[in-house]
């Protein structure tokens, strides 16, 4: 399959829709990710150049390129979650007739559940980073273009709660649970501080621009 950033819209939503084993919620989470961060990133770049908006030029200067990168690292993560499948995919089918095979499979099981994780909790984490530069960009951006950063703020929202599950059904299985709480618990910690941010920064356009206000 072509990269993620290389396939068409279509695409991308037929091989999801498939049988096919990955792309999946993870790959999923990412471009939904990246696409928030575009729709914050649109709100910059409509700002820039304004002279209304002068007073935040300087740093609406700084938060395109930023955008730009976090925008590039989603997607290649998109890719990064389905090769980390493909081990986790053989695991579940080695043999477990004997003793011996039954261990072994334990333990390649073990560590392919770790590198699943992998991918999601750097979705996760620049999916938290999209947010407070969406979050920041929703408060000095063109008041024009405020409710793109609103929709942006709820896409990432969503794609930070997708990418958390692909975490907590791979934690599961671990039988190292100390490893396991560890990374539940950073998980849960973006979980909510992303979503607060986010939610809050939906609240905050929503009920800028309603009519009637509320």
């Amino acid at each position: 399959m072509d990269t993620v950033a290389d396939l068409r819209l279509g695409e991308f939503s037929g091989v999801l829709a498939s049988k096919a084993p990955v792309p999946g919620g993870g790959g999923a989470s990412a471009v939904a990710a990246a696409v928030g961060a575009s729709l914050g990133q649109m709100v910059a770049s409509l700002t820039l150049g304004k002279k209304k908006y002068a007073d935040v030029q300087g740093r609406i200067e700084e938060l395109i390129p930023r955008f730009e990168a976090v925008r590039a690292d989603l997607l290649a993560l998109a890719d990064e979650d389905a090769k980390a499948f493909e081990p986790l995919s053989h695991a579940y089918g080695l043999p477990r007739s004997t003793e011996e095979e039954r261990a072994h499979k334990a333990e390649v099981m073990e560590a392919a559940l770790r590198c699943a994780c992998e991918p999601p909790l750097k979705i996760m984490e620049k999916t938290c980073e999209a947010i407070d530069l969406v979050d920041e960009v929703s408060l000095i951006g063109t008041r024009i273009a405020i409710s793109d950063a609103g929709a942006g703020a709820t896409l990432l929202s969503a794609a930070l709660r997708a990418a958390s599950l692909n975490i907590f059904i791979n934690a599961k299985s671990m039988t190292d649970h100390e490893y396991a709480a560890d990374l539940l618990s950073r998980t849960q910690e973006m979980l909510d501080e992303g979503c607060k941010k986010a939610d809050n920064a939906y609240l905050r356009v929503e009920r800028g621009i309603r009519w009637p206000s509320r």
